[in-house]
């Protein structure tokens, strides 16, 4: 009898245990594609070569078949390689996940007919075959406000015109087809959709992403000018982007959460490196900062891993719900107040181009910044706190 436990190959315990694995080739290429601000091209050959693009895909699909809970786990491992890279599965995964854990009853409830079971499978089924793909959402001058969406959708023979530019979509140019939020054109109210538009004429990615962290994201602006069949519609319903958002926020709001709680941990793990090579772990200053810092990552995972249970086990109930935006908030918050206090202790020469506590520190800031906000999730949270109704008791729309 083996005294290891026997681990399926495409099962989420051997996904985790790949990721696991990668994170030190990952680790020593981050600088490379950090000071370059280049897409981490080797990382996602790595991705590929173990199948991982199809973590969120169901087993008959040829995926490992993840839930929520799991993919926490493997983007919290992921990051603590590259935030960049954990960033861009993340919005893939965001892709796949939400078609593969969006309950068939519901959308029959809603009308989806049932050619839109099919494209999904298609869409899965590629992506176990390694293809990427990302997320275009958010605008300039409106972010991720869903309600302000600019790019627009005509009906037209056997599909959709769509015509729109989009900003911050990680992966930009590499990926082989984009989820598209864009409101119907001749709708009097926002009447928002998603579409899964492939790669090809039409689409324009517009290099803009120069940013303070997460530099390797390729966060490109990508313009759309594109016919598309109907099967593009995702999940066959017109409409349907407002009221997911709010009923299951959980890859639109928690998703990146677990990122950035494997960004922490390697501020933890670099950081202490670094203070023993500089012989400062003895002072009691800097073991106060290293041990309030643990408890921190140690809070901040547990938040995370409570709601991802919840969003496994009892996806949309208001508790859940309530649980995603906590994660959201706390693990933001938590990776730059972490990262930020391992720098200070680790000194100046930390901060120097190339150490990785200073590339961790600047991915690290990111994390309170991106949809939903720190702020936006403290006043979804606060008014619950408070017996409103937080996604419709606001002098304007959330999403």
């Amino acid at each position: 009898m083996s005294l290891f436990p026997v681990v399926e190959p495409f099962s989420p315990a051997a996904a985790q245990e790949a990721a696991r694995d990668l994170v030190p080739r990952i680790a020593a290429r981050a600088e490379h594609y950090d000071a370059s601000g280049a897409f981490p091209s080797e990382d996602f050959v790595d991705l590929r070569a173990r199948s991982l693009l199809g973590l969120m895909v169901p087993a008959e699909l040829g995926g490992f078949g993840a839930s929520f809970a799991d993919y926490a786990a493997f983007a919290a491992e992921l990051a603590g390689g590259a935030g960049s890279t954990a960033l861009i599965f993340n919005m893939h995964a965001s892709v796949t996940g939400a078609l593969a854990h969006t309950p068939e009853e519901l959308l029959r409830e809603l009308g989806a007919p049932e050619s839109c079971f099919a494209a999904r499978d298609r869409l899965l089924a590629a992506a176990a075959d390694g293809a990427l793909y990302a997320v275009a959402m958010s605008e300039r001058g409106t972010g991720s406000r869903l309600s302000r969406t600019a790019t627009t959708f005509r009906r037209c023979d056997g599909g959709y015109r769509i015509n729109g530019s989009k900003a911050f979509v990680s992966g930009a140019g590499h990926a082989d087809a984009y989820l598209v939020t864009a409101r119907d054109v001749d709708a009097a109210e926002p009447k928002v959709s998603y579409f899964v538009v492939p790669t090809g004429d039409g689409i324009r990615v517009e290099p803009t992403w120069d940013s303070m962290g997460m530099r390797a994201t390729g966060s490109h602006d990508v313009h759309f000018e594109v016919s598309v069949g109907a099967d593009a519609l995702l999940g066959g319903i017109e409409g349907i982007t407002l009221l997911a958002a709010q009923v299951m926020p959980q890859w639109l709001v928690a998703s990146y959460a677990a990122v950035y709680v494997g960004v922490a941990r390697s501020a933890l793990r670099v950081g202490g490196m670094h203070l023993h090579e500089r012989r400062l772990h003895t002072l009691p200053t800097v073991r106060s900062r290293m041990g309030r810092a643990d408890a921190a990552v140690a809070a901040a995972d547990a938040v995370v891993r409570e709601a991802a249970r919840r969003v496994s086990e009892r996806p949309g109930e208001p508790e859940t719900n309530r649980w995603v935006w906590r994660a959201k908030l706390v693990a933001g918050d938590t990776a730059a107040s972490v990262a930020s206090s391992v720098l200070e202790a680790a000194g100046a020469s930390a901060t120097r181009r190339g150490h990785p506590l200073e590339r961790i520190y600047r991915d690290a800031r990111c994390g309170a910044l991106q949809p939903a906000t720190s702020d936006v999730c403290a006043d979804w949270l606060g008014v619950a706190a408070l017996g409103g109704d937080p996604d419709d008791e606001t002098e304007s729309p959330r999403w």
